[in-house]
């Protein structure tokens, strides 16, 4: 499953090519509004756009030392907290290439090569608790490490708490602690960095994630003893930036580590608690904007770019109008005619609210 080296990563998920049909974004938008869960289905995922792989692009030049820095100090921080007796389990998909980061970063500064699998977790449904008996049997004496790419309100950083509380009274002995590359919610004690800013790879689906699709939990395709699935797109192979992502960002680690290693004396993160202060903001978004469901309150600029690339968009609240890190926000609002508010009450550069239909 997936176009990354096996090396890279191993995914544990049940290939669903031929059995589930991707369904268009209105259609799915009101499925998940009419009470369908978003896991039982799947987005239509076509070849990138030219706007996509612009952004992409511009993205990728711009930030990949900021990416590969922030890799880095989080690895440090991996590496202090747990030992060098450790798994990787990166939560699919977006945190699949923040894994396989670093691992490369691991490898290259420590000489450690670590495993690196790639699970599934959905909101409200948990995470894959077959792939993570299937690794604790695999590895019974290491650390398991899950990583993500960024944190929002943090509702997949609690999903992953009450499912690891469940399967740690089956023996499986997990800290739920998630490490980030990017923690601008402020929901997780081990990130990179703080900062609200474009990592590269939310701009793109299956092409800069393996070419695997969002994951699914249907029990019409998904039996008691599988993992959870996903579709493998190959037909997208010619597109796939998934692998180039990569070595960009790898060669970025090699000209940073001294850096890093120098920062990461003093970046001090493991016995803070976090706040959740982007928790509570958005709560403030949903009562003065009357939002019914916060999960139409998508935070960050990752999260904003998806919903202008990806949902149905209602409207996007900016910190500051005048932010030239949100050119590609300003742009993408304006190509599909959504109003953008200044709203300055927020950590968060932006903020992305999904329309009610």
């Amino acid at each position: 499953m997936g176009s990354y080296a096996r090396e890279d990563v191993l995914f544990l998920l049940k290939n669903l090519n031929g059995q589930v049909e991707e369904d268009g974004l209105e259609v799915r938008e009101k499925a998940i509004q009419s009470g369908v869960h978003y896991s039982e289905m799947l987005p239509i995922e076509y070849s990138p756009t030219a706007t996509y792989m612009n952004l992409y692009e511009k993205a990728l030049d711009y930030y990949k030392e900021k990416v590969a820095k922030a890799a880095g100090l989080v690895s440090e921080q991996i590496l202090k907290r747990s030992g060098k007796q450790l798994v990787l389990v990166s939560l699919a998909r977006a945190g699949t290439p923040i894994g396989i980061l670093i691992k490369r970063y691991l490898k290259l500064a420590y000489g450690l090569d670590v495993p690196h699998y790639s699970v599934s977790i959905i909101r409200g449904r948990g995470i894959d608790e077959n792939a993570l008996h299937y690794i604790r049997r695999c590895h019974p004496d290491h650390l398991i490490q899950f990583i993500d790419g960024w944190t929002g309100k943090g509702a997949i950083t609690k999903e992953l708490q009450e499912s690891c509380k469940h399967l740690n009274l089956e023996g499986l002995s997990l800290d739920p602690t998630l490490a980030v590359l990017a923690d601008p919610g402020h929901c997780s004690a081990l990130y990179g960095t703080r900062e609200d800013f474009l990592i590269p790879n939310a701009c793109l689906n299956s092409t800069v994630s393996g070419l695997v699709s969002r994951t699914v939990l249907n029990r019409e395709y998904i039996g008691e003893d599988d993992f959870h699935g996903a579709k493998y797109y190959t037909h997208l192979a010619d597109a796939d930036r998934s692998n180039e992502y990569i070595d960009v960002i790898t060669k970025e680690l090699e000209k940073v580590m001294p850096c890093v290693k120098r920062e990461a004396q003093s970046f001090k993160v493991l016995d803070e608690e976090p706040s959740w202060q982007g928790l509570q903001e958005v709560k403030n978004i949903q009562r003065e904007q009357g939002i019914e469901q916060i999960h139409h309150i998508k935070p960050g600029v990752g999260e904003t770019t998806r919903v202008l690339l990806r949902r149905v968009p209602w409207k996007v609240l900016v910190k500051d109008r005048n932010d030239p890190a949100l050119s590609h926000i300003f742009q993408l609002a304006r190509e599909n005619d959504v109003p953008i508010e200044e709203y300055d009450g927020m950590s968060y550069a932006c903020c992305g609210l999904i329309k009610k239909v």
